[in-house]
């Protein structure tokens, strides 16, 4: 008979861990009240020793402290442990400490020989040194270090948000990822915000110890002597050795977990591993310091009446080892073979192959740059550019053509610069292993390193060293590695030339993916209505204003209607923008209802409107207008950028193509728009009016 056995889901393994941690807080709290025999207590404080040295090396073993983050509650739960075992043992002192120092169990009374050594005074002071140490030097410190890292924390917090931000928007990482380092930001500030607090439940600790330790003395002479009849010095001798034990054997696993909190609010998170790790690659790494350091102590043994066999001793061995650290660090000199003779090659007549087409978009590095793009070495750049070139297939509809990247030894070795048909457009340095902080404008002090500027966007920067990025962050500065300031480069390029990137073979790419969806839409367009040329010219002007292209459906219907009337594609990309009015407007302000925008006063619009007739795209305007215009405009857009607002000029339509190319030099952020772009469902309201006079 096969009897079939149900696990109740209660009793599931998930359900047991849930449970973990409930039934520990109410056995901590229930050693308070209940009496406990002495054989438990043993076990309980064994226990209690093993918990702080686990904790102990946890914290040794962690890189960062997110690591760890439930630390904060284990101290609570480890510090109330203590107390609870506390409590317990001296109602078992009290009662029991009549019949001899083993009345509270072995451990404390091992604990209790082994501190008080025959002395009682000498046990008792060395017990509260032990807790001065605990309460004045680590407890403090380690709250100290908390208190001021919760405080720079909350301060970094926007800096850091910058810094997701901008690798987001460059594409170099995704949603989930951004997602990831914003909850990783809050969670290093509530943990050291928990950390201050969880302190003051240790320095509470110490405290209660010695207060107990009195109590259990006191207290012990007392009920000895009076109640069970004991001579003073017998009394003295049972109870000391038990409160000393007492307080010991729950000092310890403080001291033990007072450290491991130390440790854990500390550590500068570096990619050298764990604490063992950063010691032995930071303190013992220098020949010459350990040189120094046993040239002093060889000389201090020399000196008579100084203990001579440590000093030299020691100087021998700090000695040896720099020798031996300077001989692994030297590389091995390889005997130079003479290169094998190569035949000459023979001579070929010049061909179509010796001519070298230019790149449409080319990254040329110095030497110390080449990790950065190299292949073999799984160079970062790399999987940048390549998310760099996705997110902007992404955002404006089209693929730009791959990046060329070579090295140039003409560069400075940790120059670079980026090339659009072989010329330059862009150049700047990027150090490896170091950090561009960037200021943004409020930042909480300077960084020592090498003054620079931002080369995507023109903002104050510093090149910091690699050990310096926390602060730099902590300061309020925004913090990228070197490759993230090429990459961020290099997309800022592409999006300021996308236009000069579409050629006609991208076009026609473009073309024909749409064909694959709509056949019959681009046969009856290209070339039947409209050349290929053209179309690449309407869509070269929508990128040249920001417009994206990914309504290719929209832009080739719009371009088949008005096809016959106009072959111009000025005309034809102010009807694309026209049909193309809510995509327009919601790039400019998503999800707004109501337009804020900027206008021209009635006269300065009639004069411009004359001052266009028969001048064809030109603006005609005298040198003192023209001047006083731009200067009007640049006030205007710094006013609406101050306000948090997009900056849109609102003019008609057939003064938006000149002023867009005449505005663009000196505000290139503003964004003109025509009255007929505008969607019926959106509301208008003017916050500037630019007009004629000074």
């Amino acid at each position: 008979m096969n009897a079939r056995v149900e696990t109740l889901p209660f009793f599931a393994s998930k359900n047991l861990k849930a449970l973990a941690g409930p039934v520990l807080i109410i056995m901590i709290l229930g050693m308070m009240i209940l009496p406990l025999p002495p054989f438990l207590l043993d076990i309980l404080f064994t226990f209690n020793i093993a918990l702080a040295m686990i904790v102990m090396l946890v914290s040794l073993y962690t890189v960062k402290p997110l690591e760890f983050s439930v630390f904060p509650t284990v101290l609570l739960v480890t510090t109330l442990l203590r107390l609870s075992l506390n409590v317990a043992s001296t109602r078992v002192v009290l009662l029991e400490g009549h019949k001899g120092p083993d009345a509270a169990g072995k451990v404390i009374e091992a604990f209790g020989h082994f501190l008080v050594g025959g002395n009682y005074a000498v046990g008792i002071v060395v017990f509260i040194i032990l807790v001065v140490i605990n309460f004045v030097v680590i407890t403090k410190g380690a709250g100290r270090i908390a208190e001021v890292s919760a405080r720079f924390t909350l301060d970094a917090m926007p800096g850091k948000q910058m810094a997701i931000d901008a690798d987001l928007n460059a594409g170099l990482i995704g949603e989930d990822e951004a997602r990831r380092r914003r909850t990783e930001i809050s969670q290093e500030a509530d943990f050291f915000g928990s950390m201050d607090g969880a302190s003051k439940f240790v320095r509470g600790d110490a405290i209660a110890g010695i207060l107990i330790l009195f109590i259990n003395v006191i207290g012990g002479l007392l009920v000895g002597v009076l109640q069970h009849n004991l001579s003073f010095e017998t009394a003295a001798n049972y109870y000391t050795l038990l409160a000393i034990g007492d307080g010991l054997v729950a000092q310890i696993p403080a001291l033990i977990i007072s450290t491991a909190a130390g440790l854990v609010v500390s550590r500068v998170a570096t990619d050298e591993g764990d604490l063992g790790q950063q010691f032995i690659g930071q303190l013992f790494n220098r020949p010459s310091v350990l040189y120094i350091t046993a040239g002093i102590l060889g000389l201090m043994g020399l000196i008579p009446n100084m203990p001579h066999v440590a000093f030299l001793l020691l100087a021998g061995i700090l000695a040896g080892s720099a020798y031996y650290l300077e001989q692994k660090a030297r590389a091995p000199d390889l005997p130079e073979t003479p290169p094998e003779a190569v035949p000459a090659p023979e001579m070929q007549e010049v061909g179509w192959g010796d001519v070298v087409q230019v790149d449409a978009l080319g990254l040329e590095v110095g030497y110390r740059l080449i990790p950065l793009v190299d292949r073999s070495q799984d160079g970062e750049l790399l999987r940048r550019i390549r998310g760099i070139r996705k997110k902007f297939a992404q955002e404006m509809g089209f693929l730009v053509p791959p990046v060329h990247i070579r090295d140039n030894l003409e560069l400075r070795p940790n120059g670079y610069r980026i090339t659009l048909k072989g010329v330059e457009i862009g150049q700047g340095e990027a150090f490896s292993g170091m950090y561009l902080a960037i200021n943004p404008g409020r930042v909480l002090g300077s960084m020592p390193g090498v003054a620079t500027t931002d080369p995507a966007f023109g903002l104050p920067a510093i090149w910091i060293e690699a050990n310096l990025r926390d602060q730099a962050q902590t300061f309020g500065y925004t913090v990228v590695d070197s490759g993230t300031v090429v990459a961020t480069h290099l997309s800022n390029i592409v999006q300021t030339h996308a236009s000069e990137l579409l050629g006609r073979e991208e076009t026609q790419q473009l073309l024909d993916h749409l064909a694959k969806e709509s056949p019959k839409l681009v046969e009856d367009l290209v070339p039947k209505l409209l050349p290929l040329g053209v179309v690449q010219r309407v869509l070269q002007n929508l990128m040249d204003e920001g417009v994206h292209i990914r309504d290719m459906r929209t832009i080739i219907d719009t371009l088949a209607d008005h096809a016959s009337r106009s072959q111009d594609p000025a005309d034809l990309t102010a009807a694309v923008r026209v049909a193309l009015g809510r995509a327009i407007m919601q790039q400019i302000q998503p999800g707004a209802a109501e337009l804020q925008v900027i206008t021209l006063e009635p006269d300065l619009e009639q004069i411009m409107v004359h001052a266009t007739q028969g001048m064809g795209d030109s603006l005609g305007l005298e040198p003192g207008l023209a001047e006083n215009l731009m200067r009007q405009t640049t006030e205007a857009v710094q006013q609406q950028e101050q306000m948090g607002l997009s900056a849109v000029l609102l003019v008609p339509a057939v003064l938006r193509p000149v002023l867009s190319r005449f505005l663009r030099r000196v505000a290139p952020q503003l964004k003109v728009i025509s009255h007929a772009e505008i969607p019926d469902s959106r509301n208008i309201r003017v916050t500037a009016v630019l007009g004629a006079r000074a």
